[in-house]
Protein backbone atom coordinates (compact mmCIF):
# COMPACT_ATOMS: atom_id res chain seq x y z
CA UNK A 1 0.00 0.00 0.00
CA UNK A 2 1.54 3.27 -1.14
CA UNK A 3 1.82 5.88 1.59
CA UNK A 4 2.07 8.68 -0.98
CA UNK A 5 -0.70 10.01 -3.21
CA UNK A 6 -0.03 11.83 -6.47
CA UNK A 7 -2.26 14.21 -8.40
CA UNK A 8 -2.05 16.86 -11.08
CA UNK A 9 -1.61 20.54 -10.34
CA UNK A 10 -4.76 22.69 -10.38
CA UNK A 11 -5.00 26.46 -10.36
CA UNK A 12 -6.25 26.44 -6.77
CA UNK A 13 -2.89 24.89 -5.79
CA UNK A 14 -1.11 28.15 -6.69
CA UNK A 15 -0.42 29.20 -3.09
CA UNK A 16 0.68 25.84 -1.71
CA UNK A 17 2.86 25.15 -4.75
CA UNK A 18 4.71 28.46 -4.46
CA UNK A 19 5.06 28.17 -0.68
CA UNK A 20 6.55 24.69 -1.07
CA UNK A 21 8.98 25.77 -3.79
CA UNK A 22 10.12 28.70 -1.65
CA UNK A 23 11.19 26.27 1.10
CA UNK A 24 12.70 23.57 -1.12
CA UNK A 25 16.42 22.76 -1.21
CA UNK A 26 16.45 22.23 -4.97
CA UNK A 27 14.30 24.96 -6.48
CA UNK A 28 14.68 28.48 -7.86
CA UNK A 29 12.31 31.23 -8.98
CA UNK A 30 11.92 29.39 -12.29
CA UNK A 31 9.62 26.93 -10.48
CA UNK A 32 7.29 29.66 -9.24
CA UNK A 33 3.95 29.32 -11.03
CA UNK A 34 4.16 32.87 -12.38
CA UNK A 35 7.37 31.97 -14.21
CA UNK A 36 6.15 28.58 -15.36
CA UNK A 37 2.91 29.96 -16.73
CA UNK A 38 4.17 32.93 -18.75
CA UNK A 39 4.35 30.53 -21.72
CA UNK A 40 1.41 28.30 -20.80
CA UNK A 41 0.04 28.62 -24.33
CA UNK A 42 3.06 26.64 -25.61
CA UNK A 43 2.94 23.72 -23.17
CA UNK A 44 0.28 21.39 -21.81
CA UNK A 45 1.01 21.62 -18.10
CA UNK A 46 1.20 18.25 -16.34
CA UNK A 47 2.83 19.26 -13.07
CA UNK A 48 2.40 16.85 -10.17
CA UNK A 49 2.01 17.17 -6.41
CA UNK A 50 2.88 14.33 -4.03
CA UNK A 51 1.21 14.08 -0.63
CA UNK A 52 1.65 12.02 2.51
CA UNK A 53 -1.41 12.18 4.78
CA UNK A 54 -2.54 15.40 3.08
CA UNK A 55 0.87 17.03 3.62
CA UNK A 56 2.72 18.12 0.49
CA UNK A 57 6.04 16.26 0.23
CA UNK A 58 7.24 16.92 -3.33
CA UNK A 59 6.32 18.59 -6.61
CA UNK A 60 7.32 17.89 -10.19
CA UNK A 61 7.20 20.80 -12.67
CA UNK A 62 6.18 19.04 -15.86
CA UNK A 63 4.32 19.14 -19.15
CA UNK A 64 2.80 16.50 -21.40
CA UNK A 65 3.63 15.99 -25.09
CA UNK A 66 3.02 13.04 -27.42
CA UNK A 67 1.80 10.74 -24.65
CA UNK A 68 4.95 11.29 -22.59
CA UNK A 69 5.59 13.50 -19.58
CA UNK A 70 8.61 15.80 -19.41
CA UNK A 71 10.42 17.78 -16.77
CA UNK A 72 8.93 21.06 -17.89
CA UNK A 73 10.33 21.76 -21.36
CA UNK A 74 9.92 25.49 -20.87
CA UNK A 75 12.41 25.52 -17.99
CA UNK A 76 16.20 25.31 -18.16
CA UNK A 77 16.41 22.68 -15.44
CA UNK A 78 13.94 20.65 -13.43
CA UNK A 79 13.32 17.37 -11.68
CA UNK A 80 11.58 16.30 -8.51
CA UNK A 81 11.52 19.13 -5.95
CA UNK A 82 11.61 18.36 -2.23
CA UNK A 83 12.35 20.01 1.11
CA UNK A 84 15.58 20.22 3.08
CA UNK A 85 14.65 17.52 5.58
CA UNK A 86 13.70 14.95 2.91
CA UNK A 87 15.81 11.80 3.16
CA UNK A 88 17.08 9.67 0.28
CA UNK A 89 14.76 6.77 1.18
CA UNK A 90 11.77 9.11 1.05
CA UNK A 91 12.80 10.42 -2.37
CA UNK A 92 12.91 6.83 -3.62
CA UNK A 93 9.38 6.21 -2.34
CA UNK A 94 8.09 9.48 -3.75
CA UNK A 95 9.63 8.76 -7.14
CA UNK A 96 8.12 5.29 -7.14
CA UNK A 97 4.72 6.82 -6.43
CA UNK A 98 5.16 9.24 -9.34
CA UNK A 99 6.13 6.47 -11.75
CA UNK A 100 3.23 4.30 -10.62
CA UNK A 101 0.77 7.18 -11.02
CA UNK A 102 2.00 7.84 -14.57
CA UNK A 103 2.00 4.17 -15.48
CA UNK A 104 -1.59 3.73 -14.30
CA UNK A 105 -2.76 6.53 -16.61
CA UNK A 106 -0.93 4.94 -19.57
CA UNK A 107 2.08 7.28 -19.64
CA UNK A 108 4.92 5.00 -20.68
CA UNK A 109 7.90 7.34 -20.38
CA UNK A 110 9.01 10.15 -18.11
CA UNK A 111 11.76 12.45 -19.37
CA UNK A 112 13.55 13.99 -16.41
CA UNK A 113 16.12 16.76 -16.57
CA UNK A 114 18.42 17.10 -13.59
CA UNK A 115 18.81 20.10 -11.32
CA UNK A 116 22.48 21.18 -11.62
CA UNK A 117 24.36 20.94 -8.34
CA UNK A 118 25.46 24.59 -8.38
CA UNK A 119 21.82 25.64 -7.86
CA UNK A 120 21.31 23.43 -4.77
CA UNK A 121 20.79 25.19 -1.45
CA UNK A 122 21.92 21.95 0.19
CA UNK A 123 23.18 18.67 -1.34
CA UNK A 124 20.18 17.34 -3.28
CA UNK A 125 21.14 14.56 -5.69
CA UNK A 126 18.90 11.91 -4.11
CA UNK A 127 16.87 11.62 -7.31
CA UNK A 128 19.95 10.47 -9.25
CA UNK A 129 20.09 7.34 -7.13
CA UNK A 130 16.44 6.60 -7.86
CA UNK A 131 17.08 7.09 -11.57
CA UNK A 132 19.93 4.57 -11.39
CA UNK A 133 17.73 2.03 -9.62
CA UNK A 134 14.97 2.38 -12.20
CA UNK A 135 17.39 1.84 -15.10
CA UNK A 136 16.89 5.37 -16.41
CA UNK A 137 18.64 5.99 -19.71
CA UNK A 138 20.96 8.99 -20.07
CA UNK A 139 19.78 10.65 -23.30
CA UNK A 140 21.49 14.03 -23.19
CA UNK A 141 24.44 15.63 -21.42
CA UNK A 142 25.22 19.34 -21.59
CA UNK A 143 28.32 21.14 -20.34
CA UNK A 144 27.78 24.23 -18.20
CA UNK A 145 30.72 26.65 -18.08
CA UNK A 146 30.89 27.70 -14.43
CA UNK A 147 33.17 29.88 -12.31
CA UNK A 148 33.52 29.07 -8.61
CA UNK A 149 33.49 32.58 -7.19
CA UNK A 150 35.08 31.47 -3.92
CA UNK A 151 38.28 30.73 -5.84
CA UNK A 152 40.62 33.09 -7.64
CA UNK A 153 39.88 32.73 -11.35
CA UNK A 154 42.61 32.76 -13.98
CA UNK A 155 41.77 35.35 -16.62
CA UNK A 156 43.54 34.65 -19.91
CA UNK A 157 45.78 37.19 -21.60
CA UNK A 158 43.35 37.62 -24.51
CA UNK A 159 40.53 38.52 -22.11
CA UNK A 160 42.79 41.00 -20.32
CA UNK A 161 43.60 42.65 -23.65
CA UNK A 162 39.88 42.88 -24.41
CA UNK A 163 39.22 44.60 -21.10
CA UNK A 164 42.06 47.05 -21.70
CA UNK A 165 40.69 47.86 -25.16
CA UNK A 166 37.21 48.48 -23.71
CA UNK A 167 38.66 50.81 -21.10
CA UNK A 168 40.63 52.71 -23.75
CA UNK A 169 37.45 53.06 -25.83
CA UNK A 170 35.65 54.36 -22.72
CA UNK A 171 32.82 51.83 -22.94
CA UNK A 172 30.06 52.26 -20.39
CA UNK A 173 28.07 49.50 -18.64
CA UNK A 174 24.50 50.25 -17.56
CA UNK A 175 21.92 48.12 -15.78
CA UNK A 176 18.59 48.77 -17.51
CA UNK A 177 14.97 48.21 -16.52
CA UNK A 178 13.69 47.15 -19.94
CA UNK A 179 14.83 44.86 -22.73
CA UNK A 180 13.79 46.62 -25.94
CA UNK A 181 17.15 48.08 -26.92
CA UNK A 182 19.16 44.89 -26.37
CA UNK A 183 16.50 42.68 -28.01
CA UNK A 184 15.91 44.88 -31.06
CA UNK A 185 19.41 46.20 -31.73
CA UNK A 186 21.60 43.24 -30.74
CA UNK A 187 19.97 39.94 -29.80
CA UNK A 188 17.26 39.50 -32.44
CA UNK A 189 19.48 40.54 -35.42
CA UNK A 190 22.31 38.25 -34.23
CA UNK A 191 20.13 35.18 -33.71
CA UNK A 192 18.45 35.73 -37.05
CA UNK A 193 21.73 36.20 -38.91
CA UNK A 194 23.73 33.40 -37.27
CA UNK A 195 21.11 30.76 -36.46
CA UNK A 196 17.92 31.81 -38.30
CA UNK A 197 16.28 31.79 -34.87
CA UNK A 198 14.51 34.05 -32.40
CA UNK A 199 14.99 34.49 -28.65
CA UNK A 200 13.01 32.03 -26.56
CA UNK A 201 11.49 34.97 -24.70
CA UNK A 202 9.75 37.87 -26.42
CA UNK A 203 10.31 41.44 -25.23
CA UNK A 204 6.81 41.44 -23.74
CA UNK A 205 7.50 38.21 -21.85
CA UNK A 206 10.79 39.53 -20.51
CA UNK A 207 9.21 42.76 -19.33
CA UNK A 208 6.49 40.75 -17.57
CA UNK A 209 9.04 38.44 -15.91
CA UNK A 210 11.18 41.41 -14.86
CA UNK A 211 8.13 43.03 -13.29
CA UNK A 212 7.26 39.80 -11.48
CA UNK A 213 10.81 38.88 -10.44
CA UNK A 214 12.71 42.18 -10.17
CA UNK A 215 15.36 40.79 -7.81
CA UNK A 216 16.11 37.82 -10.05
CA UNK A 217 16.20 39.18 -13.61
CA UNK A 218 18.64 41.87 -14.74
CA UNK A 219 19.59 43.46 -18.04
CA UNK A 220 23.08 44.89 -18.58
CA UNK A 221 23.97 46.86 -21.71
CA UNK A 222 27.33 48.13 -22.92
CA UNK A 223 27.53 51.47 -24.76
CA UNK A 224 30.04 53.20 -27.00
CA UNK A 225 29.27 56.91 -27.17
CA UNK A 226 25.63 56.25 -26.16
CA UNK A 227 25.16 53.52 -28.79
CA UNK A 228 24.54 49.99 -27.56
CA UNK A 229 27.25 47.53 -28.63
CA UNK A 230 26.64 44.50 -26.37
CA UNK A 231 24.58 43.15 -23.51
CA UNK A 232 23.53 40.24 -21.37
CA UNK A 233 20.42 39.14 -19.49
CA UNK A 234 21.20 37.66 -16.08
CA UNK A 235 18.99 35.28 -14.11
CA UNK A 236 20.01 35.49 -10.45
CA UNK A 237 19.24 32.77 -7.92
CA UNK A 238 20.36 32.41 -4.33
CA UNK A 239 23.63 30.72 -5.31
CA UNK A 240 24.17 31.53 -8.99
CA UNK A 241 24.29 34.39 -11.48
CA UNK A 242 23.49 32.89 -14.90
CA UNK A 243 23.94 34.51 -18.31
CA UNK A 244 20.63 33.69 -19.99
CA UNK A 245 21.34 35.76 -23.14
CA UNK A 246 24.76 37.03 -24.26
CA UNK A 247 25.31 38.99 -27.47
CA UNK A 248 27.26 41.82 -29.07
CA UNK A 249 27.09 43.90 -32.24
CA UNK A 250 28.70 41.72 -34.90
CA UNK A 251 29.30 44.67 -37.23
CA UNK A 252 31.49 46.61 -34.80
CA UNK A 253 35.22 46.10 -34.52
CA UNK A 254 36.31 44.00 -31.55
CA UNK A 255 35.82 46.50 -28.74
CA UNK A 256 36.31 44.06 -25.88
CA UNK A 257 32.72 44.83 -24.89
CA UNK A 258 31.77 41.38 -23.58
CA UNK A 259 35.17 40.90 -21.92
CA UNK A 260 34.65 44.17 -20.08
CA UNK A 261 31.04 43.41 -19.20
CA UNK A 262 31.64 39.93 -17.80
CA UNK A 263 34.73 40.96 -15.88
CA UNK A 264 32.53 43.53 -14.15
CA UNK A 265 29.71 41.06 -13.50
CA UNK A 266 32.01 38.34 -12.15
CA UNK A 267 34.33 40.46 -10.05
CA UNK A 268 32.02 43.25 -8.92
CA UNK A 269 28.27 42.99 -9.45
CA UNK A 270 27.81 39.31 -8.55
CA UNK A 271 30.99 38.58 -6.62
CA UNK A 272 28.97 37.58 -3.52
CA UNK A 273 27.35 34.64 -5.33
CA UNK A 274 28.78 31.13 -5.07
CA UNK A 275 28.94 30.57 -8.82
CA UNK A 276 28.76 32.36 -12.15
CA UNK A 277 27.14 30.20 -14.83
CA UNK A 278 27.80 31.08 -18.48
CA UNK A 279 25.41 28.31 -19.54
CA UNK A 280 25.95 25.67 -22.21
CA UNK A 281 27.96 25.68 -25.43
CA UNK A 282 26.26 22.56 -26.77
CA UNK A 283 24.06 21.89 -29.77
CA UNK A 284 22.25 18.85 -31.17
CA UNK A 285 20.96 17.68 -27.76
CA UNK A 286 24.44 17.75 -26.26
CA UNK A 287 26.06 15.79 -29.11
CA UNK A 288 28.11 18.76 -30.35
CA UNK A 289 30.24 21.37 -28.61
CA UNK A 290 30.78 24.89 -29.95
CA UNK A 291 34.51 24.92 -29.27
CA UNK A 292 34.99 28.64 -29.83
CA UNK A 293 32.16 29.59 -27.49
CA UNK A 294 33.31 27.12 -24.87
CA UNK A 295 36.87 28.46 -25.08
CA UNK A 296 35.66 32.05 -24.63
CA UNK A 297 33.91 31.09 -21.38
CA UNK A 298 36.84 29.00 -20.16
CA UNK A 299 39.21 31.92 -20.78
CA UNK A 300 37.45 33.72 -17.91
CA UNK A 301 38.45 30.82 -15.67
CA UNK A 302 35.30 28.71 -16.05
CA UNK A 303 35.32 24.96 -15.55
CA UNK A 304 32.68 22.38 -16.44
CA UNK A 305 29.58 21.22 -14.57
CA UNK A 306 27.46 18.52 -16.20
CA UNK A 307 23.70 18.82 -16.77
CA UNK A 308 22.05 15.48 -17.49
CA UNK A 309 18.73 14.45 -19.04
CA UNK A 310 17.13 11.03 -18.50
CA UNK A 311 14.44 8.80 -19.96
CA UNK A 312 12.77 6.36 -17.57
CA UNK A 313 10.11 3.73 -18.26
CA UNK A 314 7.22 4.25 -15.85
CA UNK A 315 6.80 0.47 -15.69
CA UNK A 316 10.10 0.41 -13.82
CA UNK A 317 8.43 1.65 -10.66
CA UNK A 318 8.56 -1.96 -9.53
CA UNK A 319 12.38 -1.89 -9.57
CA UNK A 320 12.23 0.22 -6.41
CA UNK A 321 10.55 -2.61 -4.51
CA UNK A 322 12.78 -4.36 -1.98
CA UNK A 323 15.63 -1.88 -2.30
CA UNK A 324 15.46 -0.64 1.29
CA UNK A 325 16.96 -3.07 3.81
Amino acid sequence: MMKYTVRNYHKNDYEIWNAFVAQAKNATFLFHRDFMEYHQDRFEDFSLLVFEDNKLKAVLPANKANDSVYSHQGLTYGGLVYQKQTKVASVMEVFQAVLLFLNEIKIQKLYLKAFPSIYHLEPAEEILYSLFLTDAKLIRRDTLSVIDLSQKSNLSKIRKRGIQKAVSKQLVIKEENDFELFWNEILIPNLDQKHNAKPVHSIEEMNYLKMRFPKNIHQFNVYLEDKIVAGTTIFETETVAHGQYISKNQNQENLGSLDYLFHYLIHERFKSKLFFDFGISNENQGRNLNEGLSYWKESFGAGTIIHDFYEVETLNHNKLNGVLI
